[in-house]
């Protein structure tokens, strides 16, 4: 078994054709067909059912993907690190929930390692993900938050995976909408008086046995609920729907969106801590120390 013909299973998993893949890939569809039916072989396991239509996942390829992604993650880490043609090169990594305020600690801190030579990543993703990129040392930092709804779930994570966590805040429930929404001069809110409009959530799916929400009163039952992946996507949905959001109200911050959008306070409490984790016993390096730092210096707006 080889990192190469794992790179091949995760391309054909996220593609939509044998052919796909193999475009991907800039190889035949043969050779990528003889590969997979290679590694198949020596692993004794189905990975792809092959049909007239193309090919499926299996449920034992589905459980060996995830194995797979974590294999190819490290060796990329690795690669990066010491195997780059530019070992010089200053590296540094975060994995966030979606918060702006961490995204703009992140740019103030490689302004201040603006080197000749760097290879810098943030990773705005799930929270399952954020606690395994730092585990599995992808991300040096991560950025995440609990409420009391989740809060011992969590912090059994923490246990497991041998990370800790540093409060920087708690932050209040607000609701998020187009500044043109009906009720968008309100100082305060309900839910109850929201109830006619959809609520426009993050979607968690991912293949953790948990359930990891980040957002505030995960456990209310929402008439209408929209879930979303993606923050520009949420963004459109909430001003052609008259839709809104629950959070923290730093979305105000974000560069792009920081005209268009009200925060209000609700009525309804659920307050999230938000920190950031790291590996147990890890030595945190200068840029990510700096990184803290400007976390730390984070001023919550009046």
């Amino acid at each position: 078994m080889t990192i190469l013909q794992l790179k091949y299973v995760i391309a054909l998993a996220n593609a939509k054709s044998m052919r796909e893949a193999a475009s991907r890939l800039y190889i035949s569809q043969p050779a990528l067909s003889s590969t997979i039916r290679e590694l198949e072989e020596e692993l004794n396991i189905k990975i792809f059912e092959r049909n007239n239509k193309g090919v499926i996942i299996t449920a034992e390829g589905i459980d060996f993907l995830t194995y797979a992604k974590q294999a190819v993650s490290q060796y990329e880490v690795i690669e990066d690190r010491y195997i780059e043609k530019w070992k010089d090169k200053k590296h540094f990594s975060v994995s966030m929930q979606h918060y702006v305020f961490a995204l703009h600690a992140f740019i103030k801190t490689i302004k201040q390692y603006d080197s000749e030579k760097y290879s810098y990543s943030v990773n705005e993703t799930r929270t399952d993900d954020v606690l395994k990129d730092v585990r599995d040392m992808k991300s040096e930092i991560g950025i995440i938050s609990y409420s009391e709804s989740n809060e011992k779930l969590i912090k059994k994570l923490f246990r497991e995976y041998q990370l800790e966590f540093v409060p920087i805040m708690t932050r209040n429930t607000y609701a998020y909408m187009w500044k043109t929404h009906p009720l968008a001069n309100r100082k305060e809110i309900s839910l109850e008086e929201l109830v006619d409009y959809p609520c426009i959530s993050f979607d968690q799916n991912s293949e953790s046995e948990y359930y990891l929400t980040e957002e505030a009163l995960a456990d209310y039952d929402f008439n209408k609920l929209i879930k979303s992946n993606d923050r520009a996507t949420t963004a459109e949905l909430m001003a052609a729907l008259n839709g809104y959001s629950i959070g923290t109200g730093n979305m105000t911050e974000s560069i792009a969106l920081k005209d268009d959008f009200v925060v209000i306070k609700l009525k309804e409490e659920d307050p999230l801590t938000i920190g950031y984790i790291v590996r147990s016993n890890h030595e945190v390096s200068d840029i990510g120390t700096t990184y803290i730092e400007e976390l730390e210096n984070y001023v919550e707006p009046a």
